[in-house]
């Protein structure tokens, strides 16, 4: 019920961006979602890729810190409230969201949020019960 997301740990100086992503491109690794958070020298790449255990080994070759964490990626009806429902459940059995970020979808009409959670066992039942769509794996890579 887990992706994998790989987190960079990147300088923040021009250009280290372009060589992450164009890195990535060059060998055919498609970016599904990615966030940045930085901070006046570093800065922290999060994202989801078509094919996570290359490209931690393309990036670390090429001298990036990278490792690698699981998430969950959860299928939100795109309609307000929606989110609120679902982190709600989160914290209503006693989960703590870490950070979060959004996936593009390939279906019209629902949004895929990417969740880190410190409880994810929990987070996925308290989920299901409320009737949201955990996404798998193997549907996020394409």
């Amino acid at each position: 019920m887990t992706i994998k997301q790989l987190s960079v740990f990147v300088e923040n100086r021009r250009g280290k961006m372009a060589d992450i992503i164009e890195l990535l491109g060059s060998n055919s690794i498609d970016i599904r979602a990615i966030t940045l958070a930085d901070t006046n020298e570093f800065g922290l790449v999060r994202m989801i890729v078509s094919n996570p255990d290359e490209a931690k080994t393309i990036l670390r070759d090429a001298g990036f810190m990278v490792r690698t964490s699981e998430a969950i990626a959860v299928g939100v009806t795109d309609e307000p409230g929606e989110f609120a429902k679902a982190t709600r459940l989160i914290a209503d059995a006693g989960v703590n969201i870490e950070y979060l970020f959004t996936l593009a979808s390939p279906k019209d009409g629902e949004a895929v949020i990417i969740v880190r959670m410190d409880q994810p066992g929990e987070g996925v039942t308290a989920l299901k019960k409320g009737g949201f769509k955990i996404i798998d794996s193997k549907e996020i890579y394409g």
